[in-house]
């Protein structure tokens, strides 16, 4: 078991995947809380890989402007980083690839406000690459070359997300650089 990350929720319990589903196709702060609820399950459970799939599904909410869970609950890119940094050092679970899923992840993303959670997942590619060592977490470069896709910059990732995304996303991704 994995000691609890300091930027997620505290849990007094593990759970499983009913925790969001509960919501059906609401997606508002409730929902946001539970996913990252359900990050920290995760990671607690020794499954770097599945709690960042929730950290993923913590940015598919809907949340107004101004809507005060995030004033407690930020954005969870440190939540990714510090995950990403215990990972790179030891033995904590499971992990997968980051870099090649938020690659992925950002060429193929569908569903509602599918745009920014797109420039959200290009924010966390970047990320991946700065922690991860790129040898042993490489890009997909089939891919690149198969659909000529062009990677990003991070310049323009933050930028999207500061247009896009919600108050004080961009400073908090700023901050982790």
């Amino acid at each position: 078991m994995n000691p609890a990350c300091p930027c997620l929720p505290e849990i007094s319990e593990i759970h499983d995947f009913s925790l969001t589903r509960r919501h059906g196709g609401a997606r508002g702060a409730e929902f946001y809380l539970d996913a990252l609820r359900f990050a920290q399950s995760q990671w607690l459970a020794g499954k770097p890989a599945q709690a960042i799939l929730q950290l993923n599904k913590s940015w598919m909410a809907d949340l107004p402007d101004g809507d005060p869970v995030l004033l407690t609950n930020p954005p969870p890119y440190r939540a990714l980083v510090w995950i990403l940094e215990r990972v790179s050092t030891r033995d904590c679970g499971y992990l997968g690839n980051p870099v090649r899923h938020f690659q992925h992840l950002a060429s193929r993303m569908s569903g509602p406000r599918a745009e920014i959670r797109s420039w959200r997942a290009w924010t966390c590619f970047h990320l991946a690459e700065e922690i991860l060592n790129r040898s042993q977490y490489p890009r997909d470069g089939g891919q690149i070359a198969r659909e000529g896709l062009r990677i990003p910059s991070w310049q323009q990732a933050l930028h999207e997300v500061s247009q896009n995304g919600w108050p004080g996303e961009a400073a908090e991704l700023r901050s982790l650089r």
